[in-house]
Order: structure tokens, then C-alpha cells, then sequence
């Protein structure tokens, strides 16, 4: 089946490239739902292996469901919870079960916090009786079932409450919390955003102890928005942000313990450090992992707390590098608390095995290839499995391995973009493949050598309905750039193409650190657009600089320190290697980005003006100094530390440069990137003299996409400056 709906994808493409289309991609066909794809829904590997669950939701009746399938035909065997059955509770947006599966934490009346955080109304609903229970009457942050189901553990106010299912009462843990200055159980601002991870707390797994976080934010700076609204009169909204150099929460670790009913400090002999972005119990239940990381990031700490002995903690791993270490949730505890850890030591991102001591057993991985995504490990096989590129670094397969580093199995067919989800004992996954012809095809693999089982989902509707439309192949290729570097490139030319004559060409980028844009996958919203401005007869390309992922630690950290420097000069090389070919008009080169890719365009246009002819940068960091100490401080040390790293490749002393045709585009909401920085650049910009463009979207946060038709004008904006000026 796989093999047919394949030849199909290659008869398809070979047909619109050569047939004339009836219809020209648009924005009202991009924003009106044309080209969406079909998804699975959120779902869940339940514990017996041979089930999963999924979320289900009939929008005529407003009514959701959790059901459970069977992995083997995706027949639905029962009805977990339907909210129609459920007094007082006709619509819920997510479910979370206990570890039994006997009950389900539903979540109702959410309203968005940050980038990952939410407030909600939370039920518990009990399989047994059919019944659900409100959690409580406050709107609750990132509830969690104890282990043995008895006990839920939530944050409110800043603090730790925990409801007793069993007696139904409800005992406040911290009493502290305090907004803009404690925080206990989940993560302040920066950690969110960088660290990626709200909840801060862990129960051990004889739910006996609940281990947590505590954010002393006191003393970090404040950053205030105003909130325009309908109001008569803006809101002012103060939160706190710490910029480079500035000070960060003090954050510790503590831990509840239900048997002594109190608070118990964590934090002795962890020694000197500036973050503590990870705590995780080991297989023994009074044993908590903590990681802790220097201001630099390049100095991490493993240590292991001993839960009932609690004034000591031992280091078990102390991993140090010249530029910085990502953090991941790859840490795995094996039974015999051994564990498993992913790290770039070796040049690229591999996983290893340590014993309970922290003695290395086996780098079980190796190569010059990286594993992008760690799935698990498979006791009953003594197999782990994760992602890679191995079959190219704009490509991702899933592998299999065991764990001395033997007998490991490819466990994909096609290259391409591959995700799996794994059932819970590892005897399937469900396989998400798409690459640039294919959109998502959802198939049932076997866990032990990935035979596709059967197909589960496909998109051939949308690929009929693209024939109907003028599409272009995207082109992939290494760019050898004038300045000596091989870096991957996608191409999107105009379907009627020819090389005899001469196309402007609009160059879209990110750049950012670790980032990929270049990569074998089906289009998104921005690839329709480039559809259209192709069709309007422009050459659209994308090319990942230095300091990109997927080709290892040495490509992606040349930029430390000097963020912007090596990006720029790459970007701005290739503009002139694409502008040497025949078809291509060197005077007729654009660039566009938005958030660090806004950066990056500004800094192009303004350095490269006799390159670039006009530029939009939507979202831009324009100074290192406005953005936040995590980020920002793990490639380019603190400001105090590297002045030159943070002002010579900052847009603000290059605005005096501009040649072109520039387009600055923020939304005054933005929590992320301030739109502070849009209004310093529009300062030095006016001071040097120099027209521009811009746009400016009131409440709107990084995204710029709330309100009713806000993305398709923002597009429509940007579409009709590109042909103005290129």
C-alpha cells in the first residue's frame, strides 16, 4: 500500500510539472483552510501495549470523546469519557490519565499563560463511576496524578496544593508564593521559554514525596507591556524578564514528604550554580536526580539526592564544554539506576551509558551524524530507539540499538522526515513520515524490524486537491557560496522556468543556533506562499549558514560569542553565488525573517546593501541586550563579559548603512522579543535619516496571529512589499 500511495506522490508531482494548472495558490486559499492537512489527534500508548487512546471532537455537537484503539486495525474498542455523558461538562481540550488508566484528569476553561504555560478548570473523572469531579474552583496550573492515583498535585497562586482523592480535601504544601517575587512548583518566565518546561515538580513513585522547584524572582528586573484592548485607558502588564547580564531568579530544590508532613531542603552541597533546569526521581524512590549549570552553561552538574538522608548530594556526572551544553529530557533511569544520557561531547549528539556511579559503560552511539530525538528504552529487549540523521542531516530516520552498542536496526524505509510514537511496551510505533512531495502519512510499524503493518492515515485528498493548483517542485541542493562553505539550500523556481531569462530572487532564512530550515519535509502555510510569489515570478531560496543544526557541535557553535557574524557573512555570500547565475538578477535580490531570522535580515540589508535590495525583518532581536540572560548568555557569554560580541553585529550601529527598501514588522504584545527593540532600531534609523516601512499590531504576541484575519493581512502586507521593491 505504502509502495502505491508512493508512486502516486511521483506520478503527481511529474504531472503538475509539466501540465498547466487551473488555478494560482493565493492567500485567501492559503488562510481559508485549502491546502490543510489531515492529522491524527492527540492520542496516548496505553499500558497493555496493544491499545492507545485518542482524543476526539465532533465539532457540530461541540461534544469530546477519549477513545481507545486497537494498534493492529485503529478500531475503536471503547469510549474512555464522553463529555456528553458528563453532567455540567458538554466540551473539555485535553485529558491526562493516572498511571492505572482509572482515572483522567480532563482540562476545561483553558486560558494561555506564556509560550508552553496554561491556567484551566480540571476534572477528575473516574472510569468506575462514571463521575466527574471538579479539582478546584481556581484555575490551576499543570495538575499531576501521584503514581498510585491517590493524590493530585497542582499550583495556584504561586504555590503547591495537593488533593486527596480518597478523602477529598485539599492540603496547601507552600504558603510563600507571591506573583513577581515567589514562585513554587512552576517555572518563572525565562526558564519557560528556554529551559521549555512548566512544571516543577515530581512525584517520587511511592508517591510519598513531591519533589519542587522554588523561583526567588525578587530581585529580577521587571518588564512592563501596555495592553491597548477596547479599554478607554491601556493596561499596563509587569512581569518579570531578565535580560542579558541582569539577575536571575535564585532557584532551589525542596521536597514535600508525606510521611513527616513537611518540607524537607534539597539544596545542601549542591555547590555554586546559576540554573537548576531538570530534577527527575531515579528508580529509587527516595533518590532525585538534579541538574545544575554555571551562568555559562558549559559547566552542568548531575548530582543524586538522597531523599531520606537529605543533607547529601553526590555528583555523578560533571560535564564541561569550551562553548555551551544543551539541555534535553533524555536522562533515563534504568532498574538497576544506571542511565542513559545524550551528549555532544565527541563532537556530535550521542547517547551514552553511565553506571549508578557515573562511571561510563559504552557510548552506545557513534558516527558523524546526530541523534536528534531519544524515544526510550526497552527493558524486555535491552533495546533503545531514537531518531537520527544518519541518512542525511536534512533527512530523519528512526533506528533501533542495543544497549552494549550492538545489532542496530534502521527502522524507516523512506528518507524523509520520520516520527515515531512508540506503544508502551515497544512492540509498535505509529510512524509520521512526509518529505517534499509526501504530506504526513500516518502508518503502523513493528517495533522490532519496522515492517510497515498497515496505513493508518493519509493526505491523498490533499494532493488531489493539488492538482488543481500550480505547484513547483522545492529544489534541494549544497551551495558551494564565494566564501568557502557548503551549506544545504532549497529552491523553489517558477513552474514555467526558464533559464534564459532573469528572476528576482527572495531569500527566506531563521539561522538561528541549532535550527533547521533546509529540510526534507512537506510545505507548510510559508511554502504556499512561496508558491504564489513563485507563480508571480520569483525564485524563492532558503540556505542554512554556520551555527545551524544537523551537521554537529563544530558547524553549529562557530557562532559563539558572536552571534550574527558568521550568518550574515554567509547569507550575504550566497546571495552573490545565487546572483552569479545566469537566471538569476543580482540586482533584484531580497531577504526576509522573522524573530532571530528579523535579526538577521536587518543585519544583511544593512551590511550587504550592495548585495540585498530590500529586506523585511518581522520580530527582530536588534540588539543581544534586549533579550533574555538564558538565551542570549549561552552563545554570547553576558554583555559585561563580551561588549564587542553584542554591538558589532548589532542592527542598531548599522542602520546608518541602509541602501534599500526595509520593512520592520512587530505586534506590541510580544512577551518574547520586545517590541522595545523594533522601537530602537525606528530610533537609530530616524536619527541616520533613512526611510523605511513599517507595521506595527497592537496586543499582538511573537506570533502575530491573534484576531480574525490578522496572519492573511500580515502576509498580504508583506506580499505587496516584495513586489514594490523586488
Amino acid at each position: 500500500m505504502k509502495n502505491q500511495y508512493l508512486l502516486f506522490v511521483a506520478f503527481f508531482i511529474a504531472t503538475i510539472t509539466i501540465t498547466a494548472q487551473q488555478k494560482t495558490v493565493s492567500l485567501d486559499a492559503i488562510y481559508s483552510g485549502t491546502f490543510r492537512q489531515s492529522y491524527i489527534n492527540e492520542l496516548h500508548p496505553m499500558k497493555d501495549g496493544e491499545h492507545y487512546s485518542e482524543f476526539v471532537y465532533d465539532q457540530e455537537t461541540n461534544v469530546t470523546k477519549v477513545v481507545a484503539r486497537s494498534y493492529t486495525d485503529s478500531e475503536q474498542t471503547q469510549t474512555i469519557v464522553n463529555s456528553a455523558a458528563i453532567e455540567n461538562i458538554p466540551f473539555f481540550q485535553s485529558y491526562t490519565f493516572s498511571d492505572d488508566e482509572q482515572k483522567l484528569l480532563l482540562l476545561t476553561a483553558a486560558d494561555r499563560g506564556y509560550r508552553y504555560s496554561t491556567f484551566g478548570t480540571y476534572y477528575v473523572y473516574d472510569r468506575k463511576t462514571k463521575k466527574a469531579t471538579l479539582l478546584s474552583e481556581n484555575k490551576v496550573q499543570e495538575p499531576l496524578f501521584s503514581p498510585d492515583g491517590s493524590k493530585i498535585a497542582y499550583v495556584f497562586d504561586n504555590n503547591i496544593y495537593v488533593k486527596d482523592l480518597l478523602r477529598n480535601t485539599t492540603k496547601q504544601i507552600t504558603f510563600d508564593g507571591r506573583k513577581n517575587a515567589i514562585i513554587n512548583g512552576v517555572t518563572d518566565w525565562v526558564y519557560e521559554e528556554e529551559f521549555a518546561f512548566v512544571r516543577a515538580f515530581s512525584w517520587n513513585k511511592n508517591s510519598d514525596m513531591l519533589a519542587f522547584l522554588r523561583f526567588d524572582e525578587s530581585e529580577v528586573p521587571e518588564f512592563s507591556m501596555m495592553k491597548y484592548d477596547e479599554n478607554l485607558y491601556p493596561e499596563v502588564v509587569t512581569f518579570k524578564y531578565p535580560k542579558a547580564g541582569e539577575k536571575n531568579s535564585k532557584v532551589t530544590v525542596q521536597a514535600y514528604n508525606f510521611r513527616e508532613k513537611h518540607i524537607c531542603d534539597f539544596n545542601i552541597d549542591l555547590g555554586d550554580y546559576e540554573y537548576i533546569p531538570r530534577i527527575q526521581w531515579t528508580s529509587d524512590p527516595y533518590k532525585l536526580s538534579v541538574i545544575t549549570l554555571n551562568r555559562h552553561q558549559n559547566d552542568l552538574k548531575l548530582h543524586i539526592i538522597d531523599g531520606k538522608e537529605h543533607n547529601f548530594a553526590k555528583i555523578v556526572l560533571n560535564e564541561k564544554n569550551n562553548t555551551y551544553i544543551d539541555i534535553t529530557d533524555n536522562l533515563t533511569f534504568l532498574e538497576d539506576n544506571s542511565f542513559l544520557w545524550t551528549s555532544e561531547q565527541d563532537g556530535y549528539n550521542h547517547i551514552y551509558h553511565y553506571s549508578e556511579k557515573g562511571k561510563l559503560i559504552k557510548q552506545i552511539t557513534k558516527g558523524n551524524w546526530e541523534v536528534t530525538n531519544f524515544y526510550g528504552y526497552d527493558a524486555a529487549t535491552q533495546r533503545l530507539f531514537y531518531q537520527s540523521t544518519e541518512n542525511g542531516s536534512i533527512s530523519r530516520s528512526i533506528y533501533s540499538i542495543k544497549l552494549d552498542g550492538s545489532d542496530k536496526r534502521l527502522l524507516t524505509k523512506y528518507s524523509g522526515n520520520n516520527k515515531a510514537a512508540f506503544a508502551a511496551t515497544y512492540k509498535y510505533f505509529i510512524n509520521t513520515f512526509n518529505d517534499k512531495n509526501t504530506p504526513n502519512t500516518y502508518t503502523l510499524n513493528d517495533g522490532k524490524m519496522g515492517k510497515v503493518l498497515r496505513e493508518i492515515k493519509n493526505n491523498k485528498a490533499l494532493l488531489a486537491t493539488l492538482k488543481n493548483y500550480k505547484i513547483a517542485p522545492k529544489e534541494f541542493q549544497v551551495l558551494h557560496t564565494e566564501n568557502g562553505q557548503n551549506l544545504n539550500m532549497w529552491m523553489i523556481k517558477p513552474l514555467n522556468f526558464d533559464a534564459n531569462k532573469k528572476y528576482p530572487l527572495l531569500m527566506y532564512q531563521y539561522s538561528g543556533p541549532g535550527n533547521q530550515q533546509v529540510m526534507d519535509r512537506f510545505m507548510s502555510s510559508n511554502d504556499y506562499w512561496y508558491q504564489m510569489l513563485a507563480d508571480q515570478g520569483y525564485i524563492v531560496a532558503c540556505i542554512d549558514p554556520r551555527g545551524t543544526g544537523g551537521k554537529g557541535a563544530k558547524f553549529k557553535k562557530v557562532t559563539y560569542k558572536q552571534l550574527g557574524k558568521y550568518e550574515v557573512q554567509d547569507q550575504i555570500s550566497a546571495a552573490k553565488t545565487l546572483g552569479n547565475l545566469p537566471y538569476i538578477d543580482a540586482s533584484r535580490i531580497g531577504i526576509w525573517g522573522w524573530s532571530y531570522g528579523g535579526f538577521m535580515s536587518s543585519n544583511c540589508l544593512f551590511k550587504g546593501g550592495d548585495t540585498f535590495k530590500m529586506a523585511i525583518a518581522v520580530a527582530p532581536v536588534t540588539s543581544w541586550r534586549f533579550y533574555d540572560s538564558v538565551y542570549t548568555e549561552r552563545y554570547m557569554q553576558t554583555p559585561q563579559e563580551n561588549p564587542a560580541g553584542y554591538d558589532d553585529n548589532s542592527p542598531l550601529f548599522f542602520a546608518d548603512q541602509l541602501q534599500g527598501k526595509f520593512l520592520l514588522i512587530h505586534g506590541t504584545g510580544d512577551d518574547n522579543v520586545h517590541v522595545q527593540n523594533s522601537f530602537r532600531l525606528v530610533n537609530a534609523l530616524i536619527k541616520a535619516g533613512k526611510q523605511f516601512d513599517s507595521e506595527f499590531y497592537p496586543d499582538r504576541t511573537h506570533g502575530i496571529y491573534e484576531g480574525r484575519g490578522t496572519r492573511r493581512q500580515l502576509y498580504e502586507r508583506m506580499t505587496a512589499f516584495i513586489k514594490e521593491n523586488l
